[in-house]
């Protein structure tokens, strides 16, 4: 008789690696499905003392996990999700258990669910985030599923997770394929933030002459504030090192930023729901635009750059920039969270909002010292107010309500693009404005198109001729 195994891991790469030794860590034996005798090796002497092995081939690794098996998939998503569940079920039985923790669309988690429990398999989609570091130290998990799936693996979950005031960041956050919409939508956030970053950089580099040492010295001060993060310290890190010629090098890198798509799934689910992203969607732009190096180097030859005036020095300007960027923040986390509100909805998945914002808080790319007071105002708010309005940010869009439209005016007179930085201006200008355009627009559609509008002053709808009389 084999030894058993209470924990499987498909997919022994860097994430399925740091992973499977944060469960060992935990106390739980895992065992790794590898490609190759080489591979399970590999795996295997990583143990060091932990009970944790490899093996090749399905049916030796599904013959040495314990019953009802348990089986985390970490592959990427797509086709090679689907293979892998392809090739084990036939060797598994009912009772046995799949996690899928890559960033997998969640129609394809609610696709596998259903298919799964035809066969009496269970089926959870978790997101997971935090890279490399977070697999391997205590991850933000996101999971979706019924709460008896969940309890099944709950134990395993809150072990290896990150760690906030002592509470695990996972969480089960809704029906279906809720978990790996959450992960999306934290993608999307992670890309505004991150487009809002850069444009920041650009402005304190580009526009007013600092050096990397001192914009990283800035991003360290900003660490320790109000809005500070991960992606703040890293920023810091990043701005600090050398390559081995001495440059600093972030200069050398190619300003060509690639995606994996989640940014734009963001996007494009909001687009379909009707729900105003714009500074992420920004950000999904930004990094197309980014990818047009050739035209960008030809368009720069053709036509040049404007004029840069001298902008004022940054210390004048450091406290409207230190809240701009404060205010972009918020804005960017509102923006994902008004669509996890109307996804939770329309998509039937009961999303937990407030649970969402509280497994966000340590473990992920997007935690921040922002996300504890948001998840507060989120668990207390009303139905469909923003968080734009709650008292925790009256005096941050109230009292400083100059510094975001003072720093974009900044960027344009000294050609800073900000695209991101732009479209946060613009969604907190529109949503409090009381009345905006849009009734032009709407005789515009029933002028050409006959497709009727509402009135003002009285109940119905209508259409008129518009034309010359």
């Amino acid at each position: 008789m084999p030894e058993l195994y209470q924990f499987g891991m498909v997919g022994l790469g860097t994430m399925g690696r740091s992973l499977s030794l944060n469960v060992a860590d935990h106390g739980y034996s895992v065992i790794g499905l590898a490609t190759s005798e080489e591979k399970a090796a590999s795996f295997a002497n990583l143990a060091e003392g932990r009970k944790l092995t490899g093996v090749c081939g399905p049916e030796s690794f599904i013959g040495m996990l314990e019953k009802p098996r348990i089986i985390m998939i970490l592959v990427p998503a797509g086709d090679p999700v689907d293979a892998v569940i392809a090739e084990l079920s036939p060797w598994m039985e009912p009772g046995d258990f799949f996690i899928e923790g890559g960033n997998s669309h969640y129609t394809d988690t609610e696709r596998r669910l259903a298919q799964l429990a035809a066969k009496g398999l269970g089926f959870i989609g978790i997101g997971v985030s935090g890279g490399e570091e977070g697999a391997r130290h205590g991850p933000s998990m996101m999971a979706g599923g019924t709460l008896e799936s969940y309890s099944r693996v709950q134990p395993i979950l809150e072990a290896v997770a990150a760690k906030f005031d002592g509470d695990p960041c996972v969480g089960l956050l809704g029906k279906g394929g809720a978990g790996h919409y959450v992960k999306m939508v934290h993608n999307g956030i992670e890309y505004a933030l991150m487009q809002l970053i850069a444009e920041v950089y650009d402005l304190l580099h580009r526009g007013l002459g600092m050096t990397n040492a001192e914009i990283a010295d800035q991003f360290e001060e900003w660490t320790a504030g109000p809005f500070g993060g991960f992606l703040t310290q890293i920023t810091s890190d990043v701005l600090r090192m050398r390559d081995e010629g001495g440059q600093d090098l972030v200069d050398l890198v190619l300003d060509k930023a690639k995606q994996k798509g989640t940014g734009k799934w963001t996007s494009q689910d909001a687009f379909d729901l009707g729900i105003p992203i714009p500074t992420i969607d920004a950000a999904v732009s930004a990094r197309q635009l980014s990818g047009m190096k050739d035209q960008r180097v030809a368009n720069e030859h053709a036509l040049g750059t404007l004029v840069k005036l001298d902008g004022p020095s940054f210390l004048k300007s450091k406290d409207m920039i230190t809240t701009a960027l404060h205010q972009s923040f918020v804005i960017a986390y509102a923006q994902g969270i008004s669509l996890l509100e109307a996804a939770g909805i329309e998509h039937g998945m009961d999303i937990d909002v407030a649970q969402s914002a509280k497994v966000w808080r340590a473990g992920c790319i997007i935690r921040s010292a922002l996300l504890e007071p948001i998840r507060a105002v989120v668990a207390s708010k009303q139905a469909g107010q923003s968080l734009l309005v709650a008292e925790e940010f009256r005096d941050l869009f109230g009292v400083h309500e100059e510094s975001l439209p003072e720093m974009c005016a900044l960027m344009i007179e000294l050609d800073i693009p900000g695209p991101a930085t732009f479209s946060s201006l613009a969604y907190w200008t529109g949503m409090r404005t009381a009345r905006l355009p849009a009734n032009l627009i709407q005789a515009q559609r029933d002028y050409f198109g006959a497709h009727t509008y509402e009135r003002i002053d009285r109940p119905g709808t209508f259409h008129s001729e518009w034309g010359p009389n």
